[in-house]
């Protein structure tokens, strides 16, 4: 499994309650810019309608600027490939557990050469849950260090 794009900001912000894996529809040129790791997870979403669901500004840049057409639009909605039950899922866990909950792609990855995104179900952090993910991570490199002087 190799990883593609990785939001890696996604656990500092976010309280990550449950996690999915979906296909995603791309165009050719995508594939091969994403396979070169360019693109970006930052401020994207997952929005159901309709039945469906569609990943929301996400950044994925053309691979060739001068082979790609002319109205390719790098943020565009690009739909994922999941089964109805996990829609279904998703849409139950975001109004079940309560308000301030949102979807949002974690990372995107290579499994049997398709492309696939986790997906997850989270609750923004407030500042002071931040600032102890902060604090945690510190005292960890802290005591790497120590350990690594012995």
């Amino acid at each position: 499994m190799a990883v593609l794009i990785d939001y890696r900001k996604a656990h500092f912000e976010y309280e990550i309650l449950e996690k999915y894996e979906a296909g995603i529809e791309l165009l050719g040129f995508e594939v091969k810019s994403l396979k070169a790791k360019h693109g970006s997870l930052d401020g994207a979403y997952v929005l159901i309608t309709g039945g469906q669901a569609f990943i929301q500004n996400m950044l994925i840049p053309p691979y060739q600027e001068k082979n790609t057409p002319a109205d390719y639009i790098p943020r565009r909605h690009r739909r994922l490939l999941m089964k109805k039950k996990e829609i279904a899922e998703l849409v139950h866990a975001g109004e079940g557990k309560g308000k301030g909950l949102t979807i949002v792609p974690i990372s995107m990855y290579l499994k049997n050469n398709l492309i696939k995104v986790t997906v997850a179900v989270v609750r923004g952090k407030k500042k002071y849950d931040k600032r102890e993910t902060t604090k945690k991570r510190e005292g960890d490199r802290e005591m790497s260090r120590v350990m690594k002087d012995r």
